[in-house]
């Protein structure tokens, strides 16, 4: 009876993954639902030489990443506590989007705010990808991928200049950062895909970005950098051919999940979130107390004073008791 209820909740719970994450099935057989696995070489070496992305720094604007690939990710993430893991995506293009088919690992060296390659990851990176392509996988690395264990899906100033190199030698290339942290919270993949912007390229204004809490420690790096890089759209698809593959990975997934509720797994990143919010509302108290008119000011007008200076310089909700 165990086994068929394990087999259950974890089949169940797979089902409401895919819904979280707007995971779309391509199983009806139709010319675009083909064409996403097929990879054309010729086609492809030709949308190198074309390099329409040279002319518009803004011309990818989607990816559509494999459920298998995105599982792939997450559990690597995930493996990875509250260490940064670093990988690879391979795929290929189709117009303006970039389509993630596969993701692998790279052995790196992490901590708690940075990766970095070191040259026997490199040499793993050229081998993999030569034993793929002998196994009949032609797709190209087409981005890397790493994590931000509890603080969002943004790149720091390290990864801006990755990806500014990476996109100088390798386009076309994406930047993808996942939080594993606030993933296993939300349930819902936290995830970005990023480009950067040519050196010296001044964006239009963009539009008001989906919301996202930055720690503290990290404004300052996100702020100086969040003008020299764009998100794209993300969606992401499977098939009937992915759901061995897809069931296989998620037991793994899924056995690492029930070993730890949001709750209780993330106790130190619910405790660090209230203690960053604390030191938040004491640094905008102090600074409207020091502003010209902050000692005119009544404590309950202070109060909402300081929500709406949280909530517009650092990424906090209007606090509603205020």
């Amino acid at each position: 009876m165990e086994p068929y209820s394990f087999t259950s909740s974890a089949s169940m719970a797979q089902k409401t993954w895919e819904l979280e994450n707007n995971i779309v099935s391509m199983d009806a057989p139709s010319a675009d639902s083909d064409s996403i696995f097929f990879y054309d070489e010729a086609a492809q070496a030709k949308f190198q030489q074309e390099k329409p992305w040279a002319n518009d720094p803004h011309y990818f604007k989607r990816v559509k990443i494999s459920a298998l690939a995105l599982l792939k990710m997450v559990v690597h993430a995930r493996s990875g506590g509250n260490i940064e893991v670093m990988g690879l995506m391979q795929g290929k293009t189709d117009g303006d989007a970039i389509i993630v088919m596969d993701a692998f690992a790279l052995p790196v060296e992490g901590t708690e705010t940075r990766v970095n390659a070191q040259a026997d990851a490199y040499e793993y990176m050229v081998d993999y990808s030569q034993t793929n392509k002998q196994a009949g996988r032609l797709e190209n690395v087409v981005g890397w991928y790493h994590s931000h264990p509890g603080y969002g899906c943004w790149l720091s100033g390290i990864d801006v200049s990755t990806q500014m190199l990476n996109q100088q030698f390798q386009e076309p290339f994406l930047a993808v950062v996942i939080d594993p942290t606030r993933t296993v919270s939300a349930g819902k993949v936290e995830i970005g895909a990023f480009r950067t912007y040519p050196e010296g390229y001044k964006p239009p204004d963009d539009p008001v970005s989906e919301y996202q809490t930055i720690p503290l420690n990290k404004i300052e790096d996100f702020g100086v950098h969040c003008k020299q890089y764009y998100a794209l759209d993300i969606t992401y698809f499977k098939s009937s051919l992915d759901c061995h593959l897809l069931d296989l990975l998620w037991n793994k997934y899924w056995v690492n999940t029930l070993s730890s509720s949001p709750l209780l797994g993330n106790g130190d990143y619910v405790a660090g979130q209230i203690s960053d919010l604390a030191e938040k509302l004491e640094q905008a108290e102090n600074q409207l107390a020091h502003s010209r008119f902050g000692p005119l000011i009544a404590p309950s007008q202070r109060k909402k004073e300081v929500s709406v200076y949280l909530s517009f310089f650092y990424d906090v909700p209007t606090l509603k008791s205020f």
